[in-house]
This record gives C-alpha cells, structure tokens and sequence, in this order.
C-alpha cells in the first residue's frame, strides 16, 4: 500500500553522454541515447546507444610532440606528428539489454530533502564500430624489409601505411549498474557504470 510504481508498463526515453576510461590513447565520448520498456517494475528490455567522438590522451599528444621509441614499442615512426593518425577510435557503440531494478527507496539530504530512488543492474551483447590502423600486407612487408634495404628506407617504405585505416564492427557482452533519481512524474536522472570488454589494436 503507498508504493509508487515508476516502471512498470512505461516506455523509456533518455539521452545520455558517457565517456570510456582508462584509455592510453584517446578517449571516446559518446552521446546517445536508450529505449526502454518495462514490463514490470522491477524488469525492463531496451537498447543503448552512442556515436563516438574521439579525444586524444595526453600520450598521445607527448608522443606527437616529441616522439617515443624503446625495444619494445616504435610508436613515432616514420613521421611522430603522424602518430595520432594511426591510433583506434570507436565510431558507435548499440547494445540491445535487459534491466533487473531490485531494490527501490528514497534518498534523503539533511533528512528534509527527498528523492524516490532505484538501483538497477543490465546485461546483454554490445556492437562495437571500430576504426583501426589497416594491417601491413605480406607484399608490401616484403618490399620494405627484403632485398637487404636499409633501415632507415625500410622505415621510410613502411611508413606509407601508417595513415591506412580499416572498419570492423566487434561483438562483445556489456553489463553494468546504476542508480535513478525521480526528480518528477516524466523526469529522472540516472549514473550508470557500463563495462564493455573486447580486443582491439589501440
């Protein structure tokens, strides 16, 4: 008795940006949005979405500016200014979902300011765009390299594929949690933690 229900049998509208974490070379902010129906309470299925833009690291940017080489990584070769060329970006990410709300309440500030609350946690399979440096073909491997060329016209040659791109779209699970604030009949805020884990050449 008393219990507000601000799920069940409610189609979901929100717009969001979020941004990716702990990246060595740039990072994505991805405006978007998701659609939600809830069939319940406590259970929804929906769809989450964003278009990635990029922002490069401060790395990236010390890297450009004054090259990196060690025996592991050649990271500014042929050209350093040409490096943040050659880094992967994210061009969208759409993840179709299921939500699980199990505990609801209120939130309280001072004990005089209130706020309905619930705490959600999602599942479900991520499609992620991908725009990465092209891999070097074995032709063009042995046109550098063979032949006893030079280093330095060996890096020169396989420096012309550094600014070669390719697309791939990857499959991955995302999960995640969060917490929505009510603030009114049609309107609600919401944090969000989304976890993504895939392979990509950074």
């Amino acid at each position: 008795v008393g219990l507000r229900i601000y799920r069940s049998l409610r189609f979901q509208v929100q717009l969001h940006t979020a941004m990716t974490l702990q990246d060595e070379f740039s990072r994505t902010i991805l405006p978007g949005g998701q659609l939600n129906f809830h069939l319940t309470d406590w259970l929804g299925i929906g769809v989450w979405g964003g278009f990635g833009l990029g922002v490069d690291t401060a790395l990236t940017d010390q890297i450009a500016e004054k090259g990196q080489t060690n025996a592991v990584n050649v990271l500014s070769l042929p050209n350093r200014k040409l490096f943040a060329g050659q880094i992967a970006r994210i061009k969208f990410i759409v993840a179709p979902q299921v939500t699980f709300i199990p505990l609801r309440g209120k939130l309280g500030l001072f004990e005089k300011l209130f706020v309905d609350t619930d705490f959600y946690v999602f599942g479900g399979v991520g499609v992620v765009g991908l725009e990465e440096r092209a891999d070097v073909t074995a032709a063009k491997y042995t046109q550098c390299f063979g032949g006893g060329s030079s280093l330095p016209n060996a890096i020169n040659c396989f420096g012309e594929t550094a600014q070669v791109r390719s697309t791939r779209v990857a499959i991955a699970p995302t999960f995640g949690a969060g917490l929505s604030l009510f603030l009114a009949d049609f309107v609600a805020m919401t944090i969000e933690w989304r976890g993504l884990p895939f392979a990509w050449n950074t």
